[in-house]
């Protein structure tokens, strides 16, 4: 992945995003974070059409979301049949109550 890749909210952005959103227990809610952070840089940055990750906690404690992108869903579902990513999701899967992904495109972006 180039340096000077990263995170883009952009309608005309051709990428494919993965919004994930992880119900946790709350007291496991650092657990999921730290699991979720480490196969991202262990496994994900490394596979082809990796774009980026981003991991959000709620602050009540019982939500995780991942935000990542990839260049394409090609790419994105070449991800989902590698062994080790199957391996990481059954991981996280014991930590987290239910997932909930989603790909998707972005359809509009607002600013103040």
């Amino acid at each position: 992945m180039p340096s000077t890749t990263r995170s883009t909210i952009a309608v005309d952005a051709p990428l494919a995003t993965l919004i994930n959103v992880f119900t946790v227990e709350p007291e496991r809610q650092e657990a999921l974070v730290d699991a979720l952070s480490k196969a991202t840089v262990e496994l994900f940055v490394d596979m082809p059409g990796f774009v980026s990750a981003n991991l959000h906690a709620s602050l009540d404690g019982t939500a995780v979301v991942n935000y990542a992108q990839w260049e394409s869903e090609d790419r994105f579902m070449t991800m989902l049949k590698d062994p080790r990513a199957q391996e990481h999701m059954a991981e996280i899967m014991k930590i987290a109550a239910k997932a909930e992904p989603r790909l998707t495109t972005v359809r509009a972006v607002h600013h103040a």
